[in-house]
């Protein structure tokens, strides 16, 4: 009776989480046939193209092989790219995040109008990425810029400058913009991190006598570690991917001289009807980004684990 009785438990299980799954299907079925259509399509389209021989016209011809790949490797102006590439990504998420860190503290501290600055500070993250390009252009136009005419009757300057098509300034413009629209939401990660951190931990260190920053140092930094690996990472995919603020500023130029390889990437195809070069160039963009959405995977599994 008890090995009958057991033999048939496993069949029991088995058969409701079949069931399970059937009921679920309704349910997640959409989202799996978008992802299919807007992600898993295009980027097998991507890498099939890459292999293939494309005319001006854009339509794909014969198998190439790894031709398309030779080519873009052999482009002298894709190694400055990349070190700009690099340059662009770590410089705005370090200055992003080190940003971030006081400006949450600030506004996890009462004080009068809190509520207020918390909304204005929210408002470039929130406001359309190429809305804020365009304002950031007419400031620093040569003429009508709000920038140069205040370092003008400052007697900072005695002539109009021109910081955005300027070879030597263009670039680390773009980088303040960007760290500009990426500040408020790393400073409202690192925010909910600082409120989650139990009062009575920090009640307990003041009792104790630790200054303001011994317990900033040496409690809430450590604490808020979680919060800092999640927004680091979501930034590192948003910068990595950022393309209204190069190209409605700029559009890359100089030359390529503020371009990275998103924005090179579509100058390859639609300005020098180079598709092969950009599909290839798009499959190493993609595996780059796989990689951090691996790590951020990793690390949010390992914040759950902990939790």
């Amino acid at each position: 009776m008890l090995k009958n009785s057991a033999a048939k438990r496993p069949k029991k299980l088995k058969v409701s989480h079949n069931v399970s799954l059937l009921s679920a299907v309704p349910w997640i079925g959409p989202a799996l046939l978008l992802i299919l259509l807007v992600v898993i399509w295009p980027v097998i389209e991507l890498i099939r193209t890459s292999f293939t021989d494309i005319s001006l016209a854009g339509s794909l011809l014969d198998f190439n092989g790894l031709t398309n790949y030779r080519d873009l490797l052999a482009n002298a102006d894709l190694y400055p790219v990349a070190k700009r590439t690099l340059v662009w990504v770590f410089g705005i998420v370090f200055f992003t995040v080190l940003l971030s860190l006081p400006l949450a503290q600030l506004i996890n501290q009462n004080f009068p109008g809190r509520k207020y600055v918390r909304w204005a500070m929210i408002f470039p993250w929130a406001a359309s990425v190429v809305m804020t390009s365009m304002i950031w252009t007419w400031i620093l136009d040569a003429y009508s810029g709000e920038l140069n005419l205040t370092l003008t009757h400052l007697g900072l300057i005695s002539e109009p400058v021109d910081w955005v098509n300027n070879p030597g300034s263009s670039f680390y413009f773009l980088m303040w913009v960007a760290v500009f629209v990426s500040v408020p939401f790393t400073s409202f990660v690192l925010l909910a991190g600082l409120q989650s951190i139990p009062a009575d931990i920090i009640e307990a260190a003041s009792v104790d006598g630790a200054t303001s920053w011994q317990i900033y140092r040496r409690i809430k930094f450590p604490l808020l570690r979680n919060a800092l690996l999640i927004a680091t990472m979501i930034n590192l995919i948003n910068v990595f991917n950022s393309f209204p603020i190069i190209w409605v500023m700029t559009r890359g130029g100089p030359g390529y001289d503020t371009d990275t390889t998103t924005t090179f990437a579509y100058k390859l195809a639609f300005i020098e009807s180079n598709m092969g070069q950009s599909t290839a160039l798009g499959v190493f963009n993609f595996m780059i980004i796989l990689v951090i959405v691996g790590f951020y995977l990793r690390i949010t599994k390992a914040t759950r684990t902990e939790l």
